[in-house]
């Protein structure tokens, strides 16, 4: 399987471009809009409660519990249709994800501010694997502490993108909103949780 590793310092992000064939996308795309528990939660920014420009959904091994911006999401089970994609990322990260963060992207006006995926329960040097159906969106990553440094890339259906090491120490990503026609998004982040 071809792969792009990406020439960043401070980082170790391999891109690989298609994990998955167009009619797998098709099929997994359309099995996870309609079986996944979606759900949209509410954010605090500057003092104001918004809701989060995205649906969301976590599951995965029992009791493996996530926090993020105030948010503590616990595990719905593994599906059926989860274990078959995590399966194949297992085996191309070489690691056994025990969770999943699932981000519906409905229309060009949902998207994911800038952020690190560094919190506690992800250990010292996170393993994200992160897997694409669906619509194209800019993925756009900057250097925390070297301002000059930037990277964008397209995140295209059936990629899967794996960023691990130092990477989230170092590095922020976001998927920032556009206003180009866009179909319907699912992206899927495996992850470990300690």
């Amino acid at each position: 399987m071809p792969t792009v590793l990406l020439p960043l310092p401070d980082a170790d992000i391999t891109l690989y471009p298609s994990l998955l064939d167009e009619s797998e996308c098709a099929f997994f795309l359309t099995e996870l809009t309609q079986t996944i528990e979606w759900r949209q939660d509410w954010i605090t920014i500057y003092g104001r409660s918004l809701p989060q420009p995205r649906l969301t959904a976590w599951y995965g091994d029992p009791g493996k519990s996530y926090t993020y911006s105030g948010i503590t999401m616990n595990p719905r089970l593994w599906t059926p249709t989860l274990l078959n994609l995590k399966a194949k990322v297992d085996a191309l990260a070489g690691v056994a994800f025990n969770s999943v963060l699932l981000n519906l992207y409905r229309d060009g006006n949902d998207s994911m501010g800038w952020h690190s995926d560094d919190e506690p329960e992800l250990g010292l040097n996170p393993m994200i694997g992160s897997l694409s159906l669906g619509g194209t969106r800019r993925f756009m990553l900057r250097h925390r502490f070297e301002k000059g440094l930037k990277h964008e890339l397209e995140l295209t259906s059936g990629s899967f993108l794996l960023m691990q090491g130092k990477t989230q120490h170092y590095w922020q990503h976001q998927i920032p909103k556009t206003r180009r026609p866009v179909s319907p998004r699912i992206n899927l982040t495996f992850r470990v949780i300690y």
